[in-house]
């Protein structure tokens, strides 16, 4: 059964029981990272995933903490042994950034590294990312300051949906990628440009009559809001919860 697995949910600054927001998405054949950051093998090993495993990776955008992780991940990769072709996916923004972040590790001269596919995406609304025998992935462009993406997963055989909102202000990408989805993961980094508080996390959750909605990318240690979940049950009738580090959602 394919699932998400949240690996990360804090904005920018993690503390010991939030990592930055990323995710694994898990099955039979394929598992895709959602961002990368940090050391990507200890977060998986926690998980109980093997970083050998991982077929594909999902940029949303190039800021330090959604890809901080990528350069540790290839060369890990290789020093590990891998033969297999790795796929990387994002807009031409991100991963020609990307690129040169590793030319200036020097990947062309690793020895016998494995080959990477970059797949560039078009800033396209409902976009297909990729489609396999138990998902599709589509994405859409979100108001960031930067280019950014958020992304939607529907799943084959249940024909459920699940969504991430990425970093994003609100807006109504946002809404047309979560139509009726049955899970919406939301940021709600605050009210900062480029970002989104509770309140606005509720309300693009109620415009797209998500069945559920998870806050993530929000703030921890001495700047966490103790009201956030209240916040956003101000504007969204359905349940609201926080993203928690490894929580699971099966489909």
């Amino acid at each position: 059964m394919p699932k998400v697995i949240i690996l990360g949910s804090s904005n920018a600054i993690p503390d010991e029981a939030h990592e930055n927001s990323h995710m694994a998405l898990v099955g039979n054949e394929r598992l895709v990272l959602v961002d990368c950051v940090n050391n990507p093998i200890v977060r998986l090993n926690k998980a109980g995933l093997n970083v050998e495993d991982v077929t594909d990776l999902v940029l949303t955008h190039f800021h330090p903490d959604h890809v901080s992780g990528v350069p540790l991940l290839l060369m890990d990769l290789w020093l590990l042994g891998r033969k297999k072709e790795l796929r990387i996916y994002g807009l031409h923004y991100t991963l020609d950034r990307l690129e040169k972040m590793m030319d200036l590790y020097g990947w062309d001269t690793w020895p016998q590294f494995f080959p990477v596919r970059m797949m560039k995406l078009d800033q396209d609304e409902m976009l297909l990312v990729q489609e396999t025998d138990e998902w599709r992935i589509y994405s859409s462009p979100v108001e960031h300051m930067i280019p950014n993406i958020g992304l939607r997963i529907e799943f084959i055989k249940s024909g459920r949906v699940f969504v991430y909102s990425g970093d994003t202000e609100p807006c109504q990408q946002v809404v047309r990628l979560a139509e009726n989805a049955e899970i919406l993961v939301h940021e709600s980094a605050g009210s900062s440009r480029g970002h989104s508080n509770p309140n606005q996390a509720g309300v693009i959750a109620h415009q797209a009559q998500a069945e559920h909605l998870y806050l993530i990318h929000y703030p921890n240690g001495k700047f966490k809001d103790k009201d956030i979940l209240k916040k956003a049950a101000q504007e969204f009738q359905g349940p609201v919860r926080l993203a928690e580090d490894f929580m699971e959602f099966e489909f």
